[in-house]
């Protein structure tokens, strides 16, 4: 039987980090830890099943072991393709450098890794005054950003935004960005480890050495029009709110769809073998119900939503179903033909999907 997969945090030591993760309910290593990566079939970062009977078996051997049962048939995948999404929790405890990612045709020519990098952020808190960089100055040409960079001036041309807990930032592939300090994300992003430092503040690593840039290649790919930059945050479009949850649309793009769902009572929910999903969990605590053998006969839609939550009228306990408990720091694979769950609790995470894509 297919189950919700739990996987152990391949966490990331870059310069830039901190312990803040540790506020989310996450056991690190000593250390600095700047990202954990929640859900990944990268090279960089293998994700490995955490319990059940898969426990220990990498996410790679698993999604080929099951293949369009774990995938789904509505998302474009075949087994000749990779694993669409990269899933990781971010503490910026200092400032990640200022860098901007390739997208899919420039990637296919240049890089092994051959997929473009467009990810989005849930601001899951920030400091007060904490600022984020999004693209360019209005008005900045190639010309004026390669002179700033020779002057060692970067910094007069980005544009920085002010983020608070909830904010959104969705990021295409070609805009200039970077995390300020003292901000904690959840990113969602594609499968690709494709980043592009244009300036890194003069920093040195634990050796001694300056980490190195790839001024060229992002200056083929920075977006100098600005036209992906013309929305700079959001805190998300409303699409559900009753007695049992609230949910937000927070990116929809052709990669990825994210929400956010704040539970607080019992929701039904549905893999019906079209695509997979992921929660990760950034409050609270609760159980997931599965293998569910009789349910209410509510009309699902295509994104796994009930469209009119029913009364629950049975404990689950009662329904022939297995228990999960779940909480904040964790995240959840749901395979795609997993069937009908419950998720029950006070908890608060992002949904991640990718929306149909044939072909």
């Amino acid at each position: 039987m297919l189950y919700p997969l739990k996987f152990k945090p391949v966490y990331k030591d870059y310069l830039w980090g901190g312990r803040n993760l540790e506020k989310l309910g996450k056991v690190l290593p000593e250390g600095i830890v700047a990202e954990s990566w929640e859900v990944s079939c990268h090279p960089d970062g293998i994700s490995v099943i955490a319990n059940g009977e898969f426990e220990g078996m990498s996410f790679p051997d698993y999604i080929d072991k099951f293949q369009y049962s774990v995938m789904g048939t509505d998302i474009g995948w075949n087994p000749n393709n990779r694993f669409p999404l990269l899933i990781k929790l971010i503490d910026a405890n200092d400032k990640l450098s200022v860098q901007v990612h390739p997208d899919d045709d420039y990637a296919a020519l240049h890089e092994e890794d051959k997929s473009g990098k467009t990810e989005m952020w849930y601001v899951i808190s920030a400091k007060p005054g904490a600022k984020l960089v999004y693209g360019l100055k209005p008005g900045t040409t190639k010309e004026m950003f390669v002179n700033a960079l020779e002057n060692n001036n970067i910094e007069e041309y980005l544009n920085y935004i002010e983020v608070s807990d909830g904010d959104v930032i969705d990021l295409p592939a070609g805009v200039v960005h970077a995390v300020g300090e003292g901000i904690l994300i959840a990113e969602v992003q594609q499968n690709s480890n494709n980043t592009y430092r244009v300036y890194d503040y003069n920093r040195v690593d634990k050796n001694g050495n300056k980490r190195p840039l790839h001024v060229q290649k992002a200056l083929d790919v920075i977006d100098f029009s600005s036209l992906k930059t013309k929305q700079e945050k959001t805190t998300g479009t409303l699409i559900r709110n009753d007695d049992n949850c609230t949910v937000l649309q927070l990116v929809k793009n052709k990669y990825f769809s994210v929400e956010l769902y704040d539970i607080h009572g019992k929701i039904e929910e549905v893999a019906d073998g079209s695509r997979f999903y992921v929660y990760l969990f950034i409050k609270g605590e609760g159980s997931i119900y599965y293998g569910i053998k009789s349910f209410s006969n509510n009309s699902i839609n295509k994104h796994g939503h009930v469209n009119a939550i029913s009364n629950i009228k049975q404990n689950c306990d009662d329904m022939n179903m297995i228990k999960m408990d779940i909480k904040a720091g964790e995240s959840l694979f749901i395979p795609a033909s997993m069937g009908k769950y419950v998720i029950s609790g006070n908890i608060t995470g992002i949904k991640a999907y990718v929306p149909e894509r044939r072909g």
